[in-house]
C-alpha cells in the first residue's frame, strides 16, 4: 500500500526541484501541516452535528409528502438510516486504508485516477459544499432576524442574508483561529441540538402515555400509502438528504486521533444515534399534529413547542439557531479540508494547499470556501440550482463505493482495520444508480442536463492546468503575495504510525 501513502503532488516542479517534497518547519522543528487534534468525542459530534441541521426541526415533511402515510414515512426514515450506515461503513473501510483527508476526492484519486477526483472536487468546491454552507446559514439568519420584526411581518430578505453572512464570518474566524476552537464549538452546539431533540422526544412519550396515538396505530398509519414506485425514490431522496453528513469525518482523517480505530467507532456510534433520534422525533410530531397539519406547518418544531411547552415555547427557535450554527460550522470545517487536499494534489491553485505556520489550520482553503458561500447568498434564489445538482452527490457516492470494490480487487491482502461484507457496497451501488435515475424520471427537466454539462465542463480546466501542467507566470507572484498575507506555508502529509501488529 506504499504507493497510496507516498504519492506526492505531481506538478509542483521548478528548476529541477520537486517542491511537493518540501514543507517548511516551525520553530520547534516540526513540519507545517494538519495536526491530529480531533478526538473520538469530537468526531462523533462532527458527524451528529452536521447530519442534524435545521431540517428535522423546520420541515421534515418531504418524506411524508411522497409516501402519503405515516407508517410508510417512518419506514423510509428507518431505511434511510440503514443506507447511510451502510455507506458510512464503506467509507470507514476506505478511510482506514487511505488515511488522507478529503473524503471521496482522495479515494477516487487513489483508485480510479485523477479525472474522476477532479470532477468531484470541481463540482463540490464550486457548487455543492459552498451552497450547503450558504443554505444552512440562511436558515440561521431567518431565525435570528425574526425577533427583530413584528409577528405579522416577515424579516426582509436583506436582513436574513446579512445575518447569514455574519454567521459564516464568525464560523470562518473560529475555524481559521484554531482546530480546537472549531471542535469545541461543534461539541457545544451538538449538545444543544441533542437537548432540543430529547425535549421533543420526552414530550412525545408523555403524549403517547396520554393516549395520543390516533395517527400511529397500525390499523390506520398505512392508509393511503403511495403506489407509485418513483414516488418512493423521491421519498428516499428527501430522507437521505436529511441524513447527509454521514461521510463528513472522512474529510478530516489527517486530523483525527487514531483514525484506524476512531473513524469506524465514531461512525458506528453517531449514525445509529441520529437514526434513532429521527425516528423518535417524527413519532413525537405525530402525537401532536395530524399528517395534514405537519405538511402545512412552516416550522414543525416551533408548532410542536407552541402546542406543548406553553410559556416555554420560545426555547425552540433558540435551539433551531444553535442547530443551524453547529451544522454550518461542521460543514465549513470539512469543506475547507476538501479544497485543501485538492490543491495539495495539484487540482487547485497552490496557495489553497498551504497551512498557517502557527495555528496549523488550512487558512486559505477556509477563506476561499467561505467567500464562495457568501457570494452564493447574493442571488435571489439558488435553491433550485442546488436541487438540480443534488443528483451528482449520489453519482460520486456510487463512484466512491466502486473505488472500494476496485481496491478489494487490486489489494486483496492489504491490512484492513475494518472490512465490510461484500453485499454492503453492492447494495449502496444499486441504491446510487436508483437515486440518480429516480428524480430525473419522476420530474424530467433540462436543468439536470445543464448540471451534468457543468460537471463535465471541469475538464476544460483540467487538461491545460492539471494534465499539461500549464501555469501562468503571474501565479508565482500571486501565491507569494497570499502566502505572506495569510502567513501560510506548504504543508506535509504524515502517515499515521502503525505498530508491528498492524494496529495503531
Amino acid at each position: 500500500m506504499a504507493e497510496l501513502r507516498e504519492r506526492e503532488v505531481p506538478h509542483k516542479e521548478e528548476n529541477g526541484i520537486d517542491k511537493s517534497k518540501l514543507a517548511l518547519e516551525d520553530d520547534h522543528g516540526e513540519k507545517v501541516g494538519l495536526k491530529r487534534q480531533v478526538s473520538l468525542v469530537s468526531g462523533i459530534a462532527l458527524i451528529v452535528g452536521t447530519m442534524i441541521g435545521s431540517g428535522i426541526f423546520v420541515s421534515p415533511k418531504g418524506v411524508l409528502r411522497q409516501t402519503e402515510s405515516v407508517g410508510m414515512s417512518l419506514i423510509i426514515w428507518l431505511l434511510c438510516g440503514i443506507i447511510s450506515m451502510f455507506g458510512a461503513l464503506c467509507y470507514a473501510e476506505l478511510g482506514t486504508i487511505i488515511t488522507k483527508s478529503g473524503g471521496e476526492y482522495v479515494y477516487l484519486y487513489e483508485t480510479l485516477g485523477p479525472i474522476p477526483a477532479y470532477l468531484f472536487s470541481w463540482t463540490s468546491i464550486m457548487v455543492l459544499k459552498p451552497s450547503s454552507v450558504a443554505a444552512i446559514a440562511l436558515s440561521f439568519g431567518a431565525y435570528i432576524a425574526d425577533p427583530f420584526f413584528p409577528d405579522d411581518c416577515e424579516p426582509p430578505t436583506l436582513a436574513v442574508k446579512l445575518f447569514a453572512a455574519l454567521c459564516i464570518l464568525m464560523i470562518v474566524f473560529v475555524n481559521c483561529a484554531s482546530v480546537k476552537w472549531a471542535t469545541s464549538v461543534q461539541n457545544f452546539f451538538t449538545a444543544a441540538k441533542l437537548l432540543a431533540l430529547v425535549i421533543i422526544i420526552l414530550v412525545g412519550f408523555v403524549k403517547i402515555c396520554q393516549g395520543n396515538t390516533q395517527y400511529l396505530k397500525l390499523s390506520v398509519s398505512f392508509d393511503g400509502s403511495a403506489t407509485d414506485l418513483f414516488a418512493y425514490g423521491v421519498a428516499f431522496y428527501q430522507g437521505l438528504w436529511a441524513y447527509d453528513g454521514w461521510n463528513q469525518l472522512n474529510y478530516i482523517t489527517e486530523e483525527l486521533i487514531k483514525p484506524h480505530t476512531n473513524l469506524p467507532r465514531a461512525i458506528m456510534i453517531g449514525i445509529p444515534l441520529v437514526t434513532i433520534l429521527y425516528l423518535l422525533v417524527n413519532i413525537s410530531y405525530f402525537t401532536v399534529m395530524s399528517p395534514d397539519e405537519l405538511l402545512a406547518s412552516g416550522a414543525v418544531a416551533v408548532t410542536f413547542s407552541q402546542r406543548t411547552l406553553g410559556p416555554m415555547a420560545w426555547i425552540m427557535p433558540i435551539f433551531v439557531c444553535c442547530s443551524t450554527f453547529g451544522a454550518c460550522n461542521g460543514s465549513l470545517f470539512t469543506s475547507g479540508r476538501l479544497a485543501y487536499v485538492a490543491a495539495r494534489e495539484g487540482h487547485m491553485v497552490e496557495v489553497i494547499s498551504m497551512v498557517h505556520v502557527k495555528r496549523y489550520t488550512p487558512f486559505p482553503a477556509l477563506v476561499f470556501t467561505s467567500l464562495v458561500a457568501i457570494i452564493m447568498l447574493i442571488p435571489g434564489d439558488f435553491e433550485s440550482l442546488v436541487n438540480y445538482f443534488s443528483f451528482s452527490a449520489w453519482l460520486f457516492y456510487g463512484g466512491t463505493v466502486s473505488a472500494l470494490l476496485v481496491l478489494r480487487y487490486r489489494e486483496p491482502d492489504i491490512y484492513r482495520p475494518i472490512k465490510v461484507p461484500l453485499f454492503i457496497p453492492i447494495v449502496i451501488l444499486i441504491c446510487s444508480v436508483y437515486l440518480i435515475i429516480a428524480p430525473i424520471i419522476d420530474e424530467p427537466a433540462m436543468a439536470y442536463l445543464y448540471a451534468f454539462l457543468f460537471i463535465i465542463a471541469g475538464l476544460i480546466f483540467y487538461f491545460p492546468f492539471v494534465h499539461f501542467r500549464y501555469h501562468p507566470k503571474f501565479m508565482g507572484k500571486v501565491t507569494h503575495f497570499f502566502q505572506l498575507l495569510f502567513e501560510v506555508a506548504p504543508s506535509a502529509y504524515e502517515v499515521p504510525e502503525i505498530g508491528e501488529d498492524g494496529k495503531m
